[in-house]
């Protein structure tokens, strides 16, 4: 075998291991495993990758790019603590992205079939409702996703997706209690509702005003309420 293959093979080995161990940090993150502020080594995170310090660190440098991590200088790394308005200015312009997405799909002349989709999970009888938060929370964050790809604007989705990625933490944690699953179900339905029906006024206005409904639970999130996500998961791990 020629040597060059096989250091391909290496090489492309070496990048899957990076992969799954950023997919891995970043889910930790997101699943609440790691909170905002919680410090980290190289070698922790290897060791229980049963990997060499080589793909964490590009994972970890992946994750930085991001704006997940930050490395402390002679301390390892840590989760980037919350920068609130960060946050806020990020679902600013969400606002503008889905609110010119509706006015798009209500000046099509047929509705994209990505439509039909959302209808058969938002517009269901209240008995036929999922109440789990986190399957809510993901299809919240699907339907806000296919609003935009229905209009076919490719660079606008991407734009859209990684701002998703960057609020995935926050959102989720809009999902702990069970009033703001029922009014998400509530919410969608209006502005599916209104878009179907070509009322574009009024599905932007609906949009805007669930958006910033979510934008203003940011600003009650504290610390105290990322400990009380997690516990949940330490007390699964536990039973």
């Amino acid at each position: 075998m020629p040597m060059a293959s096989t250091r391909g093979r290496a090489g492309a080995r070496g990048e899957n291991l990076a992969h799954r161990i950023y997919e891995q940090i970043k889910q930790d993150i997101f699943g609440f495993g790691l909170l905002p502020g919680d410090r980290f080594s190289e070698n922790e995170i290897a060791e229980r990758m049963q990997a060499s310090r080589t793909p964490v660190r590009e994972a970890l440098l992946r994750l930085q790019r991001e704006g997940y991590v930050e490395v402390l200088y002679r301390s390892g790394w840590q989760v980037r603590p919350f920068d609130f308005e960060v946050f806020e200015n990020l679902y600013d312009v969400r606002i503008i992205l889905e609110t010119a997405a509706v006015k798009r799909l209500c000046e099509m002349e047929a509705a994209p079939a990505g439509l039909a989709d959302l209808k058969r999970i938002w517009l269901v009888p209240a008995a036929d409702r999922l109440d789990d938060g986190s399957t809510v929370s993901a299809l919240d964050e699907r339907f806000h996703e296919m609003l935009v790809e229905a209009t076919g604007n490719a660079e606008m989705a991407q734009i859209h997706h990684g701002i998703t990625e960057r609020i995935r933490i926050i959102r989720r944690l809009d999902f702990i209690k069970a009033p703001r699953i029922e009014a998400t179900y509530t919410e969608h339905g209006k502005i599916l509702r209104a878009v179907l029906q070509r009322r574009c006024e009024q599905s932007q206005l609906l949009l805007k005003t669930h958006i910033e409904e979510s934008k203003a639970e940011v600003r009650k999130i504290t610390l105290h309420m990322l400990h009380m996500a997690r516990r949940p998961l330490e007390e699964k791990a536990s039973g």
